[in-house]
């Protein structure tokens, strides 16, 4: 019998995809997920899209330094927690699963006051702070990568959004994935076997991806590459300039979009990517075994170049600093995933060995083996927990 279950994560589409693709895989069990969040982040639209109940959560800034911020946290996160602990009372829920992000802090909090047990999912190689304190008693921790320093954690994956999960099978395999990219190149009105590279910053953009793309853009179609090329919304302009001025059948080979609607269609015409290296990205490209360049943030506490480093060191992936980017090596990269004679097929098998397609699985079967322990359990049995701190 199926058991209501509040999730809890948002802000980002780092924390709301993998939430989102976790409550499909529980409800397709029978279980009754609801997500907790914000009403600021990306799941205020996203989860209700979904179909997915969503309760809000004050959002409680952690101050860093000294500040009125500091002054009111005890207030604002009693708040919050208050919040979550209704929303878990409203639903009854058995057990809350976290995805990092303002509202996982307060949904642990109010879980532990209820001796409800908690799964943590880490998605980026260095967990935040809210994973952190989760962890420290969380009945089971998951990780995306091998190497995310939180004791007893078990590696799940990457939760996957649906039409990349669905996606995954097909072009795992070679002749399906042969089927599907010549399908999604005749969309696009190129060449069934035309080798395909896309570059996307995400739907925000990035400026050192979109200036060397559009610089390196004419070298790589008079070399045959066609080059898919999503810039970021309002950040198109640069790109349509160059392709304006390039010659009729070169204009046609290089397609410039602000973003993709159907990013499944993008990924199934590309033979390789260049992209940033956040945690969804990267995972997702390794699950669909596509070669790639990743180019990590260059601020920020390094993650993007963590979580990029297990495809690199297996084979699956390449990767430059930022600083380093130019036209050249977009060409140079581009050169070695689609037109080397040998490169592109051992990527591909590198990221097979390493890329994870179940994760939304993996991760509710975590949460069902805690359900089943805590049914299992008598009161008697179970440790009575702590306040709040």
């Amino acid at each position: 019998m199926g058991e209501p279950i509040l999730l809890a994560g948002g802000g980002t589409a780092g924390h709301v995809n993998p939430l989102l693709a976790t409550a499909a895989e529980l409800a397709s069990r029978g279980h009754a997920p609801a997500a907790l969040g914000t009403s600021m982040g990306l799941e205020a639209d996203l989860v209700p899209r979904a179909g997915l109940e969503l309760f809000t959560v004050p959002k409680v800034p952690m101050p860093r330094r000294p500040s009125m911020d500091l002054v009111r946290l005890p207030m604002n996160l009693k708040r919050a927690v208050d919040a979550a602990g209704h929303a878990i009372d409203e639903i009854g829920a058995k057990a809350v699963v976290g995805f990092g992000g303002y509202a996982s802090t307060p949904a642990y909090l109010a879980a532990r006051r209820r001796g409800l047990p908690v799964i943590v999912h880490e998605a980026n190689m260095m967990p935040g702070l809210a994973n952190k304190l989760g962890a420290r008693w969380a009945a089971a921790v998951a990780t995306t990568f091998p190497s995310t320093p939180l004791k007893g954690a078990v590696v799940t994956g990457l939760p996957l959004r649906a039409q990349i999960g669905e996606l995954a099978p097909i072009l795992l395999e070679d002749s399906s994935r042969a089927e599907a990219q010549a399908a999604a190149r005749r969309a696009l009105g190129w060449p069934e076997d035309a080798a395909v590279l896309l570059v996307t910053g995400g739907s925000s953009g990035a400026a050192s991806l979109n200036a060397a793309t559009v610089g390196a853009a004419e070298r790589l179609t008079a070399h045959g590459v066609h080059v898919i090329h999503l810039t970021g919304i309002g950040k198109a302009d640069d790109a349509l300039r160059v392709r304006g001025g390039m010659s009729a059948a070169h204009r046609e080979m290089y397609k410039v979009e602000e973003y993709a609607h159907d990013m499944a269609a993008m990924l199934s015409a590309a033979g390789a990517v260049v992209a940033r290296s956040g945690a969804g990205m990267v995972c997702e490209l390794t699950a669909l075994a596509i070669p790639a360049l990743y180019v990590p943030l260059p601020h920020g506490n390094g993650e993007q170049g963590l979580n990029a480093g297990p495809a690199v060191d297996a084979g699956a992936a390449t990767m430059i600093r930022d600083a380093d980017l130019t036209p050249a090596s977009i060409e140079m990269a581009a050169e070695q995933m689609l037109l080397d004679k040998e490169a592109p097929a051992r990527m591909r098998a590198a990221a097979r060995r390493v890329g994870i397609a179940d994760g939304s699985a993996r991760l509710a079967d975590l949460v069902e083996q805690q359900l089943n322990a805590e049914t299992r359990s008598t009161p008697n049995e179970q440790s009575t927990p702590e306040e709040q701190p």
